[in-house]
């Protein structure tokens, strides 16, 4: 079970907010909505909550400009809400560190579903197919991860992860050098049975810049031409 948490649902549109906050208060879930990016960021930072609903269709602030100072200032985690179609405004959301989308049209209990998930995984151990035994520090080289702690640190310094990256990088260490493809990847750490794969690849994208020293020329999370990617551990004898 997943315990409620306060949720900062953020729409211009009053009848689309009003039923997402009826459908999450359902879960138990505390729910404050917003109606523009400015209100947004000042709430936030009164009072974090532990999640965002954040359309990127705002005026004024653009929601876009939301996730990116969201993130500049928490790891919150961030589902977005975007237009069908509105493919590059995904990616950029997802470039900028949001965790999850949903596209409008959606089901309120799709999304609170995704809700529930991603709250989920930020509270503790999420990565689902780690092997029996496998959840505590997984040490390559200078990169920890400990899933029990939810941390990850590269040179005794403390990394800054989302919650998908977080579990895309413990997924990937918990099996070194099997090949993944997207697909499988959204299955095994978004529990997508089906979705966009570029959200696999800006994922990945964004965890290179933050553990490989040549982002591009990557070494732990190596591209597999043809198939999708694989997680190479340091040759220093160290196991993944």
């Amino acid at each position: 079970m997943t315990a409620p948490g306060r949720i900062l649902v953020v729409d211009d549109d009053p009848m689309v907010a009003d039923v997402v906050a009826r459908y999450l208060a359902r879960d138990g879930h505390e729910v404050t909505c917003v109606a523009d990016g400015r209100t947004a960021l000042r709430t936030a930072l009164e009072r974090p909550p532990d999640l965002v609903v954040l359309d990127l269709m705002l005026p004024g602030t653009s929601g876009l400009d939301v996730c990116r100072r969201l993130r500049a200032a928490s790891a919150v985690p961030i589902v977005m809400l975007t237009a069908l179609g509105a493919e590059t405004d995904r990616l950029a959301g997802l470039e900028l560190g949001a965790d999850d989308y949903v596209t409008k049209p959606f089901s309120p209990r799709e999304l609170a579903l995704r809700v529930k998930s991603v709250l989920r995984r930020s509270r503790g151990p999420a990565v689902p197919s780690v092997p029996a035994g496998g959840g505590g520090p997984r040490r390559d080289g200078d990169l920890v991860v400990d899933v029990a702690a939810h941390e990850a640190a590269l040179r005794g310094e403390p990394l800054a992860l989302t919650v998908r990256e977080f579990d895309l990088l413990a997924f990937l260490m918990s099996q070194p050098r099997r090949a993944f493809t997207r697909d499988e990847l959204l299955r095994q750490v978004w529990d997508w049975s089906f979705g966009d794969a570029s959200t696999v690849t800006v994922h990945v994208r964004r965890l290179r810049e933050k553990i490989e020293d040549d982002p591009t020329a990557p070494r732990r999370i190596v591209t597999v031409w043809g198939v999708g990617y694989r997680y190479e551990p340091a040759d220093d004898g160290e196991d993944a």
